[in-house]
């Protein structure tokens, strides 16, 4: 789900306690400053509830307010699928001497 909210924001202060805010939230992926002045978010991510996100940004910065809501891209969801996995490194084990086995080191040993 892909949400964009425009909130009242004076300055580089505020729109780090924004940020803040929204990336503390449940469910968000990423959050990103959009719009000429930068006073809207977008933010990206599964099961954000926005009347939620909007009131804490109400609470904690100032005026906010929905511009919209939107599925997210399908290009996200290929990109994933072509994700490479790491390589798998085979290499073998020399097998563990049973419980008491003992070498026979010689009879001037004393470790036993």
């Amino acid at each position: 789900m892909k949400m964009v909210v425009k909130v009242t924001m004076k300055g580089e202060k505020s729109r780090s306690k924004a940020l803040k805010i929204v990336v503390g939230l449940s469910g968000v992926e990423s959050a990103s400053l959009k719009g000429d002045d930068k006073s809207q978010i977008e933010v990206t991510g599964d099961g954000v509830d926005a009347v939620k996100l909007t009131s804490l940004l109400r609470k904690g910065v100032g005026y906010a307010e929905l511009v919209s809501v939107s599925a997210a891209d399908k290009k996200d969801d290929k990109k994933d699928e072509t994700k490479l996995l790491p390589p798998f490194y085979y290499y073998q084990c020399q097998p563990v001497p049973p419980y008491g086995y003992v070498e026979n080191y010689g009879p001037s040993c004393s470790i036993l």
